[in-house]
Protein backbone atom coordinates (compact mmCIF):
# COMPACT_ATOMS: atom_id res chain seq x y z
CA UNK A 1 0.00 0.00 0.00
CA UNK A 2 1.43 3.35 -0.97
CA UNK A 3 1.73 6.48 1.16
CA UNK A 4 1.91 10.06 -0.05
CA UNK A 5 4.84 12.00 1.40
CA UNK A 6 7.17 14.84 0.49
CA UNK A 7 10.78 14.31 -0.63
CA UNK A 8 13.53 16.56 -1.95
CA UNK A 9 13.15 17.29 -5.66
CA UNK A 10 16.57 15.74 -6.41
CA UNK A 11 15.34 12.44 -4.94
CA UNK A 12 11.89 12.58 -6.56
CA UNK A 13 12.02 9.98 -9.33
CA UNK A 14 10.15 6.71 -9.72
CA UNK A 15 12.21 3.74 -8.53
CA UNK A 16 14.49 5.80 -6.27
CA UNK A 17 14.98 4.22 -2.85
CA UNK A 18 15.81 5.90 0.44
CA UNK A 19 15.90 5.24 4.16
CA UNK A 20 13.71 7.61 6.14
CA UNK A 21 15.74 9.16 8.96
CA UNK A 22 13.01 11.20 10.63
CA UNK A 23 12.84 14.85 11.54
CA UNK A 24 15.75 17.19 10.84
CA UNK A 25 16.44 20.35 12.83
CA UNK A 26 15.14 22.50 9.95
CA UNK A 27 11.71 20.83 10.16
CA UNK A 28 10.71 22.74 13.28
CA UNK A 29 7.83 25.09 12.53
CA UNK A 30 7.37 23.91 8.93
CA UNK A 31 3.75 24.06 7.69
CA UNK A 32 4.26 20.79 5.75
CA UNK A 33 5.38 18.69 8.74
CA UNK A 34 2.35 16.39 8.70
CA UNK A 35 2.78 15.56 5.00
CA UNK A 36 6.54 15.11 5.27
CA UNK A 37 7.13 13.36 8.60
CA UNK A 38 4.67 10.50 8.05
CA UNK A 39 6.96 7.51 7.45
CA UNK A 40 8.54 4.99 9.85
CA UNK A 41 12.02 6.04 10.92
CA UNK A 42 14.82 3.70 9.84
CA UNK A 43 12.77 2.01 7.11
CA UNK A 44 13.64 1.74 3.41
CA UNK A 45 11.11 3.10 0.91
CA UNK A 46 10.79 3.11 -2.89
CA UNK A 47 9.15 5.94 -4.82
CA UNK A 48 6.35 4.45 -6.94
CA UNK A 49 4.75 7.57 -8.41
CA UNK A 50 5.18 11.33 -8.68
CA UNK A 51 2.15 13.46 -7.95
CA UNK A 52 1.79 15.37 -11.22
CA UNK A 53 -0.55 17.99 -9.81
CA UNK A 54 1.88 18.76 -7.00
CA UNK A 55 4.04 21.82 -6.93
CA UNK A 56 7.55 22.30 -5.59
CA UNK A 57 7.31 23.56 -2.04
CA UNK A 58 9.96 25.55 -0.16
CA UNK A 59 11.93 23.56 2.39
CA UNK A 60 14.52 24.51 5.01
CA UNK A 61 16.25 21.11 4.62
CA UNK A 62 16.18 20.59 0.83
CA UNK A 63 17.63 23.59 -1.01
CA UNK A 64 15.66 22.83 -4.21
CA UNK A 65 12.41 22.28 -2.28
CA UNK A 66 10.20 19.21 -1.92
CA UNK A 67 7.43 17.61 -3.94
CA UNK A 68 4.70 15.06 -3.33
CA UNK A 69 5.39 11.42 -4.21
CA UNK A 70 3.88 8.04 -3.48
CA UNK A 71 6.12 5.56 -1.67
CA UNK A 72 5.87 1.98 -0.53
CA UNK A 73 8.06 -0.06 1.81
CA UNK A 74 11.02 -1.51 -0.10
CA UNK A 75 12.76 -4.83 0.46
CA UNK A 76 16.30 -4.81 1.84
CA UNK A 77 19.13 -6.91 0.36
CA UNK A 78 21.39 -8.29 3.08
CA UNK A 79 23.98 -10.94 3.83
CA UNK A 80 22.83 -13.41 6.48
CA UNK A 81 24.36 -16.59 7.91
CA UNK A 82 23.84 -19.38 5.36
CA UNK A 83 22.62 -21.89 7.93
CA UNK A 84 18.82 -21.77 7.94
CA UNK A 85 18.61 -19.14 5.18
CA UNK A 86 15.74 -20.01 2.84
CA UNK A 87 12.74 -18.14 1.47
CA UNK A 88 10.11 -17.74 4.18
CA UNK A 89 12.49 -18.24 7.09
CA UNK A 90 13.34 -15.62 9.67
CA UNK A 91 16.90 -14.29 9.81
CA UNK A 92 19.03 -11.70 11.54
CA UNK A 93 22.14 -9.93 10.34
CA UNK A 94 25.42 -11.63 11.29
CA UNK A 95 26.72 -8.54 13.10
CA UNK A 96 28.84 -5.47 12.45
CA UNK A 97 31.81 -5.67 10.11
CA UNK A 98 34.78 -3.29 10.27
CA UNK A 99 35.91 -4.08 6.70
CA UNK A 100 34.32 -1.15 4.85
CA UNK A 101 36.42 -1.80 1.72
CA UNK A 102 34.82 -5.24 1.24
CA UNK A 103 32.38 -5.41 -1.72
CA UNK A 104 29.84 -7.05 0.61
CA UNK A 105 29.98 -4.43 3.36
CA UNK A 106 26.80 -2.64 2.22
CA UNK A 107 24.95 -5.98 2.49
CA UNK A 108 26.47 -6.94 5.84
CA UNK A 109 25.42 -3.56 7.27
CA UNK A 110 22.49 -2.66 4.99
CA UNK A 111 20.71 0.69 5.27
CA UNK A 112 17.17 0.06 6.46
CA UNK A 113 17.89 -3.01 8.61
CA UNK A 114 19.03 -3.27 12.24
CA UNK A 115 21.24 -5.87 13.90
CA UNK A 116 18.80 -6.49 16.76
CA UNK A 117 15.79 -7.16 14.49
CA UNK A 118 14.56 -10.36 12.90
CA UNK A 119 13.41 -10.25 9.27
CA UNK A 120 11.54 -12.67 7.03
CA UNK A 121 13.48 -13.71 3.93
CA UNK A 122 11.49 -13.06 0.77
CA UNK A 123 14.00 -14.64 -1.61
CA UNK A 124 17.52 -15.97 -1.88
CA UNK A 125 19.61 -13.80 -4.21
CA UNK A 126 22.69 -16.04 -4.12
CA UNK A 127 26.34 -15.71 -3.23
CA UNK A 128 27.57 -12.44 -1.71
CA UNK A 129 29.77 -10.23 -3.93
CA UNK A 130 32.96 -10.96 -1.94
CA UNK A 131 35.35 -13.83 -2.75
CA UNK A 132 35.86 -14.66 0.92
CA UNK A 133 34.69 -13.18 4.20
CA UNK A 134 37.44 -11.50 6.21
CA UNK A 135 35.54 -12.45 9.39
CA UNK A 136 35.26 -16.08 8.19
CA UNK A 137 31.46 -15.94 8.07
CA UNK A 138 29.49 -18.27 5.78
CA UNK A 139 26.99 -15.85 4.24
CA UNK A 140 24.18 -15.85 1.70
CA UNK A 141 22.76 -12.77 -0.02
CA UNK A 142 19.00 -12.54 0.52
CA UNK A 143 16.18 -10.06 0.11
CA UNK A 144 14.13 -9.32 3.24
CA UNK A 145 10.40 -8.72 2.96
CA UNK A 146 9.40 -5.16 3.78
CA UNK A 147 7.91 -4.97 7.29
CA UNK A 148 4.09 -4.84 7.52
CA UNK A 149 4.10 -1.75 9.74
CA UNK A 150 6.25 0.41 7.45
Amino acid sequence: MSTVTLVGTRLASVGEEFVYHGEASGCEGCPYRDQCLNLTEGRRYRITDLRQSGQTLDCAVHDDGVRAVEVEPAPVKANVPTKGAYAGSAATLAGPCPHTECPSHRYCEPAGADFDEEYRIDSIVGDPPHDFCLLDRDLTLVEFEPPDDA
